[in-house]
């Protein structure tokens, strides 16, 4: 049995040195994980802790058939990550809602504008996984080309396309359904 597995069992059995062990072996690779996705040394340094609070309060789910005990921590540590840069994002919309004059009262949204966020909400549905999620963290999330990339791990140039093929598909779907529905005077990016 190798050192990592004896210790990821040890961890499963609930002993508590075997996480203060697991912290001293991986912790410099989840922290590295953490800032490279965060861009900053006191959030990483937050979700690294974060990271090891959970994998002890769920170590139970440790599969180590599913792989070791380094890439579950880095897992969790991926999605306390994005957790914390979704957080962000929100919080930096709402400030920048807070702050902004509040603006008139809403017009009743007309029937066409209606139409066209059903169209692209259903056109994201119909798009591979990868590419639909490239699109939310893009559009709804606000996340930049390399931060997408960081979150899910995926080659900058593979996000890129991701993103290419997904606004073409929406694009031609959105110029199928202007031909049926009216002219428009803007593409995908105004329903979104």
């Amino acid at each position: 049995m190798s050192a990592d597995n004896e210790l990821a069992e040890r961890l499963r059995a609930g002993d508590a040195t075997a996480l203060r062990e697991a912290y001293d072996r991986h912790g410099a690779a989840v922290l590295y994980l953490a800032q490279r996705v965060l861009g900053n040394a006191a959030d990483a340094e937050d979700v690294t802790q974060v990271t090891f609070v959970a994998a002890w309060a769920g170590r139970d789910g440790f599969d180590p058939q599913r792989g070791t005990l380094l890439a579950w921590l880095l897992g969790i540590a991926r999605r306390k990550a994005v957790d914390r840069v979704r957080a962000a994002a929100r919080e930096q919309r709402a400030t920048g809602a807070a702050q902004a004059q509040p603006p008139a009262a809403p017009a009743a949204e007309s029937p066409e504008r209606v139409v066209d966020r059903l169209v692209v909400a259903d056109e994201l549905r119909r798009l591979p996984e990868d590419q639909r999620r490239t699109l939310e963290l893009a559009f709804f999330d606000d996340l930049t080309h390399a931060q997408i990339a960081a979150v899910t791990g995926l080659p900058l140039g593979t996000v890129k396309s991701h993103l290419r093929r997904g606004m073409a598909s929406l694009r031609r779907r959105w110029e199928v359904d202007g031909a049926t529905l009216g002219s428009r005077s803007a593409g995908p990016s105004r329903a979104l």
